[in-house]
């Protein structure tokens, strides 16, 4: 038997001479390459063991962060203050940062990597170029923290490619830790972390989450309808600063919330105006984003004349809650407790579901707090046990790339409740988990229930001239829907605009910004006229004999 060395030898005797000679010439011009570039003497990349952050450094590091929207960044920076740490939130990522990310990040990468780690470099260049500091003073009084996870798609890798792209891009040993990395008050050297993830620091954490949430509700739900363009952010911006000082100062976040009601109701709102809603929907970060990584898509909606529904970061970790009861209750029914990194061999099964159910009603119980304190009315968090049971005929709950089948049930609820008008599903280029479910799964959910309007979209950085183009055709479809609930609506009552704006009841429901009516169909103007079918028909009657 010959050798594999013997049969490549036999083999290249046989190739054809100019084979031979052109291999020959591909193998010289890619050493003069590296000899020009200097790549010969680099080794293959290693990502190390990133250095720790220590006690005796907290106080001369700065933490960068940021990844979710703008106001939970800028709460979680105040929340982060209170604690001692000094924090800075990232801008949210632009062009120039995906410019960043391509030049220094490998080939094929999704926009969540590219958009992240090019805003991280983007920044860092700027303190090295602009601001004259070294590269040994930023690696040293600098770091990035983000979370980590697995699963089907790259992002369990993006904190090996975050480290790489910053050592081509000059700034070899910057420390970019995960949640998961730190081991609490101690780290593997015995000394003491600086970052100290207890329970002050995860609750302290929860409330800028659902806080954000509360506030980015709120303005979705006001801003469409402003008198005065511009008074709902004005009044948001007044809000943050109120939230992000009592963070900071470690004082009740009750009073703060009331000051924050007193602001958003001095917005004018008309909601007369007949929108659409839409809800947005798909892969995490591209959902989440407000800048360049989805286009912009909530500001672009709203400038083309809809309402956004946009999900809350409150949802995904209701969702993990629901992951933990659901595994949990599937390892009871094995026959015999497995001893992976989420069985339950040596542990008490009832006991980790009473605790998991009692986070969920912590949850839940700290939002409606919250937002019954700023004014946040009829806001209803997601019941995950009924998104799971009408994803489970066609998207298994044991699948939980991405989203899981929460995207599946999300489009179903919203067709059969009539929650939106129209559906958009977002995702960057490439992305497994939720390309194979918008793209693939929902297109049999369109087809169950063809009054739903969806759109599936995929974002690549540029292109977006495109997107706009496919989601105006579809946001016209989900006009004529808005404008024909509305119509029957006032049919419905034998009433026009005019006679409801007349009563001073209806009027508060079309001018104060806090207040809300019952859901009976998507659009909220149509939900306004709806709202009034407890009031006697007489008082409608009243005023048509007014009028002749």
């Amino acid at each position: 038997m010959r050798t594999t060395k013997e049969r490549d030898v036999v083999k290249d005797s046989q190739q054809p001479n100019y084979l031979r000679n052109f291999e020959e010439e591909l193998n010289r011009y890619q050493v003069e390459q590296e000899a020009e570039l200097g790549l010969q003497s680099k080794a293959q990349w290693f990502d190390p063991v990133p250095r720790q952050f220590f006690a005796k450094d907290k106080d001369s590091t700065t933490i960068l962060f940021g990844g979710l929207t703008m106001a939970h960044d800028y709460l979680m920076e105040g929340a982060l203050q209170g604690l001692g740490y000094t924090v800075k939130q990232m801008d949210c990522p632009d062009t120039e940062s995906l410019r960043f990310g391509k030049e220094f990040g490998n080939r094929g990468q999704c926009n969540p990597t590219y958009f992240t780690v090019g805003n991280l470099i983007k920044y860092l260049t700027y303190l090295r170029d602009v601001e004259g500091k070294s590269k040994e003073e930023i690696v040293s009084k600098y770091l990035f923290i983000t979370s980590g996870s697995c699963g089907p798609c790259r992002f369990g890798t993006y904190v090996t490619e975050y480290r790489k792209a910053l050592r081509d891009a000059g700034f070899d040993g910057f420390r970019v830790l995960l949640f998961q990395q730190q081991s609490g008050l101690k780290q593997a050297t015995g000394e003491e972390s600086a970052l100290k993830l207890d329970s002050s620091f995860f609750l302290t954490f929860l409330k800028a989450v659902l806080i954000g949430d509360i506030l980015n509700a709120l303005g979705y739900r006001i801003r469409p309808y402003e008198v005065e363009e511009g008074s709902t952010n004005a009044a948001l911006e007044r809000c943050k600063q109120h939230l992000y000082k009592a963070f900071c100062e470690r004082k009740q976040l009750i009073p703060a919330l009331y000051r924050c009601r007193k602001e958003l109701q001095m917005v004018k709102v008309d909601r007369t105006r007949v929108k659409p809603k839409v809800s947005i929907i798909g892969e995490f970060w591209a959902m989440t984003t407000e800048g360049e990584g989805n286009y912009q898509l909530q500001k672009f909606l709203e400038s083309e004349g809809a309402e956004v529904e946009v999900q809350s970061v409150t949802a995904w970790i209701l969702f993990l809650i629901w992951e933990g009861q659901y595994d949990t209750r599937k390892r009871m029914n094995l026959r015999e407790a497995d001893s992976g990194s989420k069985g339950l061999k040596g542990k008490n099964p009832l006991k980790r579901l009473l605790v998991l159910g009692l986070a969920d009603r912590t949850v839940r119980g700290m939002f409606h707090a919250y937002a019954k304190a700023i004014g946040l009315r009829g806001y209803h968090l997601p019941d995950m046990d009924e998104i799971a049971g009408v994803a489970n005929k066609h998207y298994n709950n044991h699948l939980r790339g991405g989203e899981g089948h929460m995207e599946v049930g999300k489009l179903i609820l919203n067709v059969k409740k009539r929650k939106v008008n129209m559906t958009i599903s977002v995702k960057p280029f490439g992305c497994m988990p939720s390309s194979g479910v918008s793209d693939g799964v929902q297109s049999l959910i369109t087809e169950i229930h063809p009054e739903a309007i969806f759109l599936p979209i995929e974002t690549t950085g540029d292109g977006a001239i495109n997107v706009y183009s496919r989601i105006q055709m579809m946001l016209f479809k989900a006009k004529q829907a808005a404008q024909k609930e509305f119509d029957e609506a006032l049919t419905k009552k034998g009433v026009s605009i005019e006679q409801l704006q007349k009563n001073s009841f209806c009027s508060s429901h079309l001018t104060e910004p806090l207040k809300v009516s019952k859901h009976s169909v998507a659009c909220t103007s149509a939900n306004v006229v709806n709202h009034f079918s407890g009031i006697p028909n007489k008082f409608f009657i009243r005023n048509k004999v007014k009028e002749a």
